[in-house]
């Protein structure tokens, strides 16, 4: 019960719109209105009393009841009405609230009055801010005034002179109240001019209007307890099932529109094999048998060339696939054409029969050659699926893409991209300094922004209250941010010598956080276009580990890194985390454990530095990305072990380039985090040159699949995220152009 004792708050009270509306008893035409009873409607309206939350407290108050009666917990139903009956706070009904003050008033009962106000002010307004203070002694002011302007009205100066005696002590040293101590002695004070405005209908009514308003507003912004939600909540339910069956509607109506395609792309398919016969078949009646295997051989080259770069085929959006596969060539085997997939390398033969054959070719054999030209030509410009197919694309598609949406507040590239761990939130950093804090469920909008005057490195969620961010700079601070209140809460300074705070990453029990500091780059010394992108090209400098203290802000200890201090570039914990994963500068990767603070294992994963690492689904083994181009998989219980090993294109790892006009470019290198998996830890997405790749991971296969191609983007993607806290995964790509794609995708049960 709320009148059993005093509530605590389940977050920090503002209720900032309560000074607004309530003023400091504006005339009528300015104030919040003309009467208690004809009051233009607000955000209070509606309701007991004109607060939402009356009724919902008296419609849980009959819940309650009956509860109570259909258990036969008669005692506790005499002792609730009992309460109820004797609640102060009248149900949170702001009418009777008044009303009672206005009963005090007009009785003349002066020590009830002052007794209710002190317990309004103890249960409600001394949980407003300091700032809203002053309105709070204006209308206990203005409710003295109003007191005693109704005794003089009244005839009983008495009971004006009895005020003055109980209220002397305190009222005596108050400027406001030095000119009022003469007012039981006056002849005719509604006609003085210090007082004629108070003895007026008009200054009455501005004040019950005004009090009215401000607890109205006070009650509206009120935390409430879980209970007084429960309309609210079945409310949100029945809107999240309404939503939910629309958006199955769609689902069925993509997959209709999608089998729709499948079997026109089929007919059309079909119409160009009965149609479009290929040269060597149309000529085959004037081919010899060495003529046919050299034409034979000539198209298996071909198709090597093709799949030579076949990565680029697995960005084609998946309406540009068909569901065809073109037949293995003579001398070329399915395991040779499966080694030009992206991925594991192969030695592969493609000499085919024509070595041994004649070395004079007729004058029919180069016309066929020039048909043959001709024919490739035009199947590789009219279907594509081909050169799709032939990097390992997948025919049915995984997940369903639901919706795209663009975040477009950022006019710079972006760095890092992350949403916190409920899910609810984004943080963007761009090369700029301009962090924005943005919510996408149901609308997107901004939160909270900001502007760093020293250059930002590194951003990351603390993992408990989670409004807070961790902020690294160029220049040796670490800053909370605390992206509800929009301030820094605090700013410690790391080391004035490895002032780059490359990486932070806070434990998933918030009690800590690891940072990486490094010294100086030389490439700061060079004019080069990447230094202001966050630019880590050689960074073979030394650097720092460090364990810091969340609540204290405190550092906790350094950790040893062997063989020498170096920058490290990217750090992940595990799901408890007892376990550190970090990648340098010096292409090794270290795992530490976090109970004993010391290195666990370590081994040289790449050939130049280490970009991004990440923890496996299962958590037995880790992959990275390197400067080398390589997505390798790593045994954790086995230093070194490599479980799987595969190559990616530049544009999936970096140094990322913008084009531009006059040949100009935009170099930067990786920064934010490159992959993220799903759920399950069985896709992860990837940046792409037109936007985010899903691959599908397999330890037993040889080849990464693409599946899908998210596209939506016409620069650079840098820094990718995958939220999987909502039942519909949510990817994150961020790009050169300051675009943040928001693509939240369904998976397909199978």
């Amino acid at each position: 019960m709320c009148n059993g004792g005093d509530y605590k708050p389940r977050r920090a009270l503002r209720w900032e719109g309560a000074a607004r509306h309530a003023g400091s008893c504006s005339p009528p035409g300015t104030g919040p209105g003309r009467s208690v009873r004809g009051r233009a409607p607000g955000p209070w309206a509606g309701g007991a009393g004109g607060s939402p939350m009356a009724a919902a407290a008296e419609r849980t108050d009959e819940l309650v009841r009956e509860y109570l009666l259909f258990r036969g917990f008669t005692a506790a139903l005499k002792q609730l009405d009992a309460e109820i009956k004797a609640d102060r706070e009248k149900g949170f009904r702001v009418d009777k609230i008044v009303d009672q003050l206005q009963q005090f008033v007009q009785s003349y009962d002066l020590a009830a009055l002052r007794d209710y106000w002190s317990y309004l002010d103890r249960r409600l307004f001394s949980r407003l801010e300091d700032v809203y203070r002053p309105t709070v002694n204006k209308l206990k002011t203005s409710l003295f005034r109003y007191y005693l302007v109704h005794t003089v009205q009244t005839g009983r100066n008495d009971k004006a002179q009895e005020f003055f005696l109980k209220q002397a002590s305190e009222l005596q040293n108050q400027a406001e109240w030095k000119d009022w101590f003469v007012l039981p002695f006056l002849p005719a004070p509604d006609s003085n001019p210090t007082f004629a405005t108070y003895f007026s209908r008009q200054w009455a009514d501005t004040f019950i209007v005004s009090l009215h308003n401000f607890l109205s507003v006070l009650f509206q912004c009120m935390p409430v307890p879980v209970i007084l939600n429960f309309e609210a909540e079945c409310l949100r339910s029945s809107l999240i099932q309404e939503e939910n069956e629309l958006l199955r509607h769609k689902l069925f109506a993509l997959q209709a529109e999608s089998s729709r395609m499948k079997k026109e792309e089929l007919e059309v398919e079909q119409a160009v094999v009965h149609h479009k016969l290929p040269a060597y078949v149309a000529n085959m009646d004037r081919l010899g048998d060495s003529e046919l295997d050299m034409t034979c051989s000539q198209r298996s080259t071909t198709h090597s060339l093709q799949s030579r770069g076949g990565f680029l085929s697995s960005f084609l959006s998946q309406s540009k696939k068909g569901p065809s596969r073109p037949p293995h060539p003579s001398g070329a085997s399915p395991t040779q054409t499966g080694s030009m997939l992206l991925g594991k390398k192969e030695p592969t033969n493609h000499q085919g029969q024509s070595a041994e054959k004649k070395t004079d070719i007729s004058t029919a054999e180069t016309e066929l050659c020039s048909e043959l030209h001709a024919e490739q030509t035009e199947t590789s410009t009219k279907m594509p699926v081909s050169s799709a197919e032939a990097v390992g694309v997948r025919q049915e598609q995984p997940f369903i893409v639901l919706s795209q949406e663009e975040y477009g507040e950022h006019h710079s590239s972006i760095m890092y991209c992350r949403v916190d761990c409920s899910g609810r939130r984004v943080a963007s950093l761009d090369v700029d300094g301009v962090i924005k804090v943005w919510s996408f469920n149901p609308i997107m909008q901004t939160t909270a922004s900001s502007i760093s005057k020293s250059p930002l490195l590194s951003l990351e969620w603390a993992t408990k209250r989670d409004r807070l961010l961790l902020l690294g700079s160029g220049v040796g601070t670490v800053r909370l941010y605390d992206t509800e209140a929009k301030k820094n809460l605090c700013e410690i300074s790391i080391d004035e010598d490895m002032p780059r705070i490359l990486s932070l990453a806070c434990s998933p029990s918030g009690a800590s956080f690891v940072c990486s500091a490094a010294a100086q780059s030389p490439i700061s010394h060079m004019g080069f276009s990447a230094v202001s992108s966050g630019g880590k090209s050689m960074n073979q400098v030394p650097g720092k580990l460090l364990l810091w203290d969340t609540k204290t802000m405190k550092q906790q200890l350094q950790f040893s890194l062997e063989p020498e201090p170096i920058a490290i570039n990217c750090t992940a914990f595990n799901h408890n985390g007892n376990l550190l994963v970090t990648g340098a500068a010096d292409g090794i990767v270290r795992l530490f454990d976090m109970q004993q603070h010391e290195c666990a294992m370590s081994w040289k994963a790449h050939d130049g530095e280490v970009y991004s690492v990440e923890f496996s689904y299962d958590e037995n083994t880790v992959y990275s990305i390197g400067e080398d181009g390589k997505f390798i998989q790593w045994n954790i219980h086995k230093s070194g072990l490599k479980v799987s090993e595969y190559d990616l294109p530049s544009e999936a790892t970096g140094p990322f380039v913008l084009s531009g006009y006059s040949g100009y470019k935009q170099v930067q290198f990786p920064r934010g985090r490159l992959f993220a998996f799903d759920s399950e830890g069985n896709y992860m997405l990837t940046c792409s040159s037109t936007g985010g790749v899903l691959f599908k991971l397999n330890g037993e296969e040889k080849v990464l699949e693409s599946c899908l191609s998210l596209g939506g983007h016409r620069a650079p993607v840098v820094t990718v995220d995958w939220s999987t806290a909502m039942d519909c995964g949510t990817c994150l790509t961020a790009s050169m152009d300051g675009k943040i794609k928001l693509t939240t995708l369904l998976a397909r049960k199978s």
